[in-house]
């Protein structure tokens, strides 16, 4: 039977298309001028109703089909551009007729621009399926009858409600919730959150709904306040947070006129401009407007938790057993930390740093109560100066931070709850602050958090395979406390303006001195929280095989204690940036300088200490490894200068002797690539008689094919061959690298035969950090400490082809480049190279270069 006899009347589709358009544009025209959420969510619902109940009865479905809206639908609350999702409800299997008036009813809800999710199912298959699936279950718990069959509905309601089994469903909610805080790495201050999905968004609100619904606790936050499973404030509190996060979706939604629940970067100004929220003389519209998102996330989460405990006392009573003593203050009650009486921190104010003590010294405690964590947060303001000053308090913080175990625990939940921020008042100035330096993928509180996380797994034997020298560095270290001291204070002066090492080195002072630290310590603390920079940017913007870049920091380090309590925290600091800023590469750099600054201070010479007065021999015993002839070495190496030595490890010039032994002085150009053993990039090396632009040649053919460069060594041998070699990295991550090996040495080799211009790299695409959070391109050109050759220093946001621009400029200019250090930060690029050149000696030429390198760098 064909479908087309079942479509309405002509012009009906049409008439609640135009219905539908016109009304929409009505419930936003209102919404714009006077912002009520509640007012839109529930009249976009009730104008869907109304025109899928216009369809429903043009298609002249049978009385005995119930539809349901189901899901958020069903709820009342529709979001512009949200799924409507309906279920066709039958008593049993639907004939052939009501089939196609079915298909046809489905056909005409999308002509008309509804984007539907639908189900068509008997009563029986509703129930089993519902049985099954812990999703379906929550869809048809907020079923709401459109049209049709009422008793059929009616037993649907009945049937349901009999067979939900509110422990499993409690339970398995519970579960459902760790998974989605997982997929969003577990927390709510990602720079980029999702308003529905992440911890702290709207989820949240709709599973602490969804589980008072099944438990039949209440349908709102006031009936839930009413039996005392939370506060009055509370109950208001969660009401302004709803409210504030419908704002935030709704707004989402008509911005980018679709379905889009993610704050992206490329939103985030738009979005708070159109909210109202304006910009402060330091902080950009959309940083104030996601500072107030994640301290409402942050809020959400902490009633969240308690509301779930509370949840679960009244669900499963049985559970628990009886109270466990503890001590006068505390008892433990299901396994978790709970106050004796409600007036606990109002009498003993000191009890609120126990608690988080009682929680390290006692593995048995998985948490607080919700009693004890309600009392906690409405007593915080009691942490004030009196308190910060009593002498046991201070005792009690520094038992917190020297415990053997839940150390970063601790002061997660002290964070969570606004116990830090009240201890430590430079804290309040950091929370729930973005970063927008465009490689932090967390806020300042967050990152120095997770810094401290990264220190404390260097105590721990089962991390150990992580990072075995940080391990053993770690364990050996004496006071292991004051590198957590550090970690906390090493960004607590972040935003304030100013250079916040040296604000922080302040603020670690007086902490130092308030909390009794003997001199040593203290001055220890202090000098990690000034250096913690230090390190990472003489790893990674100086040449580190330079004996003389090794005594400078070696004068600056002084001790070997000093050395390997900064070489913990910067590998730290780098890896709690972001997942995508440490590498292998970065890891190989920092470790190279703490062993030829180990070296230096344990008595070496400079030269011993970068292994100059070893290197050629540890190449030959490596030649000698594989199985090359004694001498084989000396014709390439009679054309190497010393500087060559320097700046290669004896593993590459060993490599390099390899391949090049027998065709020093050949005509063919040698490209050799290989993974390095990290396995994190590829190493290139090129060998060839040198010519015009080799440089920018060579960038431009990696360029092309999309690679990062890392690092490039740039050397001409005494009879005019290049030795160059270059580290590069698939800045997207999708490259297999040993698979492209025979590619790369293939296609460059056959560039370099050829006379044809370089490659240009093509402009690609802009990451949308750079494009919303730009970067002002710095570039400095200054001599060296020799006074023979040129440093150039530039910064500026990363983009395909921008080492390639570089070498054009320098080339243009007649500049010779020797060594190029290549810190990529993310999306910020910080950039040193080694220049030599006639012109360099000339102020006027120099600020030439300088301002066409400007110009290139400018995005």
């Amino acid at each position: 039977m064909s479908e087309a006899l079942y479509q309405p009347e002509r012009g009906v589709i049409a008439r609640i298309r135009r219905e539908l358009a016109e009304g929409s544009a009505a419930l936003r025209e209102a919404y714009e001028a006077h912002p009520s959420t509640s007012r839109m969510l529930r009249g976009r619902a009730n104008l869907v109703d109304r025109c899928i109940v216009s369809l429903w009865k043009s298609h002249g479905i049978p009385d005995n089909v119930a539809l349901m809206a189901v899901g958020g639908y069903g709820r009342g609350e529709l979001f512009p551009h949200s799924d409507i999702d309906l279920m066709f409800l039958l008593p049993s299997a639907p004939d052939e007729d009501t089939r196609c008036r079915l298909t046809a009813m489905v056909g005409a809800l999308w002509d008309v621009g509804l984007e539907i999710g639908q189900t068509v199912r008997t009563l029986d298959e509703a129930l089993d399926v519902a049985a099954e699936d812990i999703t379906i279950q929550t869809n048809l718990l907020e079923a709401r009858l459109l049209h049709g069959n009422q008793p059929l509905f009616g037993e649907f309601g009945r049937r349901f409600r009999e067979a939900l089994d509110v422990r499993s469903f409690f339970k398995a909610k519970s579960l459902e919730q760790e998974q989605r805080y997982a997929r969003h790495q577990d927390t709510p201050y990602s720079l980029e959150p999702n308003c529905k999905e992440s911890p702290g968004g709207l989820r949240d609100l709709q599973m602490l709904g969804w589980i008072a619904r099944a438990a039949g606790l209440g349908d709102n936050w006031r009936e839930l306040a009413r039996k005392r499973l939370i506060t009055g404030q509370e109950a208001g509190e969660l009401r302004s947070i709803e409210r504030f996060l419908q704002h935030i979706r709704i707004r989402l939604h008509y911005l980018t006129d679709r379905g889009e629940d993610r704050l992206l970067f490329d939103y985030q100004e738009s979005l708070a401009r159109r909210l109202g929220v304006t910009a402060t003389p330091t902080k950009r519209a959309s940083e104030v407007l996601m500072q107030r998102y994640y301290l409402t996330a942050k809020k959400l989460t902490q009633i969240n938790t308690i509301l779930l405990q509370n949840y679960g006392t009244v669900i499963s009573p049985d559970s628990g057993g009886a109270a466990i003593v503890i001590n006068k203050r505390f008892q433990m009650v299901r396994e978790l930390l709970d106050v004796r009486s409600d007036n606990v921190f109002e009498k003993h104010p000191s009890a609120m740093l126990e608690c988080f003590l009682l929680l390290q010294q006692r593995p048995e405690l998985r948490g607080m109560t919700a009693r004890t964590l309600r009392t906690l947060w409405l007593n915080r303001k009691r942490i004030n100066a009196a308190f910060r000053a009593d002498p046991a308090n201070r005792a009690l913080f520094m038992e917190i931070l020297q415990q053997r175990r839940g150390v970063v625990h601790a002061f997660r939940r002290m964070n969570q709850y606004g116990i830090l921020s009240h201890y430590l008042p430079p804290w309040r100035r950091i929370l729930c602050q973005m970063q927008h330096d465009l490689f932090h993928v967390y806020t300042v509180d967050q990152h120095i958090l997770m810094v401290l996380r990264n220190v404390r797994r260097f105590t721990m034997g089962k991390h150990a395979h992580e990072y075995p020298l940080m391990t053993r560095l770690m364990l050996g270290f004496d006071r292991q406390w004051l590198l957590y001291i550090a970690a906390l204070f090493h960004d607590i002066a972040k935003g304030r303006g100013g250079d916040h090492s040296v604000l922080g080195m302040v603020d670690a002072g007086v902490f130092c001195d308030q909390h009794g630290l003997d001199r040593e310590d203290r001055d220890l603390v202090v000098w990690l929280v000034e250096h913690h920079l230090t390190m990472s940017t003489v790893a990674q913007k100086q040449d580190i095989s330079d004996p003389e870049t090794i005594r400078r920091f070696a004068e600056t380090v002084q001790t070997e204690r000093r050395l390997n309590a900064l070489y913990l925290l910067t590998h730290a600091d780098i890896r709690g940036t972001s997942p995508k800023v440490w590498n292998g590469w970065r890891a190989k750099l920092l470790e190279d300088l703490f062993h030829a600054t180990q070296r230096l201070l344990r008595g070496a010479t400079p030269q011993q200490a970068v292994g100059l007065d070893d290197r050629q021999e540890d190449a030959r015993r490596l030649l000698r490894y594989h199985g090359l002839r004694h001498e084989v070495e000396e014709e390439l190496w009679r054309e190497l200068d010393q500087v060559y030595f320097m700046r290669n490890s004896a593993e590459e010039i060993s490599w390099h002797t390899r391949t090049l032994y027998y065709r020093v002085s050949g005509d063919e150009p040698v490209v050799k690539a290989r993974v390095p053993e990290e396995d994190q990039g590829l190493q290139v090396m090129v060998y060839t008689r040198d010519q015009k632009d080799l440089f920018v040649r060579l960038t431009g053919f990696f360029g092309k094919l999309g690679f990062s460069i890392l690092d490039a060594k740039i050397h001409t041998t005494r009879h005019g061959y290049a030795l160059d070699s270059f580290m590069l990295q698939d800045p997207g991550n999708q490259a297999q690298y040993r698979d492209i090996v025979t590619l790369i040495e293939h296609e460059l080799t056959a560039r370099l035969r050829s006379d044809a211009p370089p490659d240009r790299p093509g402009a690609g695409r802009l990451s949308r950090q750079v494009k919303h959070f730009p970067i002002t391109p710095e570039v400095r050109i200054r001599p060296d400490e020799s006074a023979r050759h040129y440093i150039l220093s530039l910064t500026a946001a990363d983009r395909p082809g921008l080492l390639f621009s570089v070498a054009e400029v320098l080339a243009r200019n007649g500049i010779a480049l020797h060594t190029a250090k290549i810190a990529t930060l993310g999306e910020r690029v910080e950039d040193t190279f080694l220049l030599s050149g006639p012109g360099l000696s000339q102020d006027a030429h120099v600020v030439r270069i300088e301002r066409e390198l400007l110009e290139v760098l400018q995005i």
